[in-house]
C-alpha cells in the first residue's frame, strides 16, 4: 500500500469516528428520557450530517429501511461529498434505542465503511447468528451444531470446561429452548434485552468475559456485527430465516438467489472495512457518554 493510500486510509478512520461521535453525542441527549424515537432521530440526524462532510461518494448499503420507510439513511442514499472514493455504507445510528431511552447498558453507535460490493445487502429479515472470538479453527463451531454441542466443542478447543464458558443471547421467548440447551452442559448465560451487535463484539473482546454468542436477530446487524470481527478478530455465522413470501421477496430483490446459504464473516464481510462503535449509556465494551459542564466526552472503538 503506497503511502497516500495510507494517509487516505487513516483520514477516513478518523472521519468515521467522528460520523459515529457525533451520533452518540446527539442521543445522548435523550438517556433515560423514555422517548425511543428521538433519540434514534436525533442519532440519524447527527450522523447523516457528519457522513456528508466526508470526501466520500458513499452509499448506504445497510441502513434505517427502505426509502419508503425511511426519510434518512434509506438503503440507496447517497452520502459524502461525492468527490472521494466509491464506497459502501453499513450503519446504525443507534444500536439500542430502548437501552438509550431506558438509559440500560451496552447502547452503541456503529459504523462501518468498505469498497463497493465489500458488504453483504442483507435484507431486513432475521438471521440465525453464531460467533465466537479470534484464535479458534473455522470449524471449532457451526451453526449445523446444537446449541448444546456447541458449547462443548469450543470448551474443548478453549481448553477448559463448559462449565467455564460463558454464551450471550438475546432474552427473547424464541430463545427459549436454546437458553434451556445451554445451561445444560453447565455453561453460563448473559441475557441481553437488545443490542445484538455489541453482543457478538463481546466474543472479541476477553475482558468481557464472553465465549460465544447465538441466536437469531436482524440480518442486517448481523452484516455490522461481521464488519467489526473482520476488525476486531473472532468469527460469525449466519443463515437467513424467512417467515413468509414476503420476507423472501425482499431477499431476491437484494439479490440473494440462495435462501439456505450459511454465510461466514468472509462471505458477509469481502474486503477489508473501516469500522467505528462509540458508547452511548455504559458498557462491557465503551464507556457512556460523560456530561460535565461545558464539555462531553465519549470512548469510540
Amino acid at each position: 500500500m503506497n503511502t497516500n493510500s495510507q494517509f487516505q486510509d487513516r483520514l477516513l478512520s478518523l472521519g468515521l469516528a467522528r460520523v459515529s461521535e457525533a451520533a452518540a453525542l446527539a442521543s445522548a441527549r435523550l438517556i433515560g428520557h423514555g422517548d425511543e424515537k428521538a433519540a434514534d432521530q436525533a442519532a440519524v440526524n447527527a450522523m447523516r450530517e457528519q457522513l456528508n462532510l466526508l470526501e466520500i461518494s458513499g452509499v448506504v448499503v445497510i441502513g434505517e429501511g427502505e426509502r419508503d420507510e425511511a426519510p434518512m439513511l434509506y438503503i440507496g442514499e447517497e452520502v459524502g461529498t461525492g468527490k472521494g472514493p466509491g464506497v459502501d455504507i453499513a450503519l446504525d445510528p443507534l444500536e439500542g434505542t430502548t437501552l438509550t431511552a431506558k438509559d440500560m447498558p451496552n447502547a452503541l453507535t456503529v459504523i462501518a465503511m468498505g469498497p463497493r460490493g465489500s458488504m453483504l445487502h442483507a435484507p431486513d429479515v432475521y438471521m440465525n447468528k453464531l460467533a465466537i472470538g479470534p484464535g479458534y479453527s473455522a470449524d471449532t463451531v457451526t451453526l449445523d451444531m446444537k446449541p448444546a454441542k456447541r458449547v462443548t466443542e469450543l470448551a474443548k478447543a478453549k481448553g477448559c470446561e463448559p462449565s467455564d464458558i460463558t454464551v450471550c443471547i438475546l432474552e427473547r421467548p424464541r430463545h427459549d429452548t436454546v437458553i434451556d440447551a445451554v445451561r445444560s452442559t453447565g455453561a453460563s448465560i448473559r441475557l441481553i434485552t437488545d443490542g445484538d451487535v455489541a453482543g457478538v463484539m463481546h466474543c472479541a473482546d476477553a475482558s468481557t468475559g464472553i465465549d460465544m454468542y447465538m441466536g437469531t436477530g436482524g440480518a442486517p446487524e448481523g452484516v455490522l456485527a461481521a464488519a467489526a470481527l473482520k476488525c476486531m478478530g473472532g468469527q460469525i455465522y449466519g443463515q437467513l430465516q424467512f417467515r413468509n413470501s414476503d420476507e423472501k421477496m425482499r431477499a431476491a430483490k437484494a439479490g440473494i438467489t440462495d435462501l439456505d446459504r450459511i454465510y461466514t464473516r468472509d462471505d458477509m464481510v469481502t474486503q477489508d472495512v473501516i469500522f467505528a462503535a462509540t458508547g452511548v449509556t455504559a458498557g462491557s465494551l465503551l464507556a457512556a457518554v460523560q456530561r460535565e459542564p461545558g464539555w462531553l466526552t465519549c470512548e469510540t472503538l
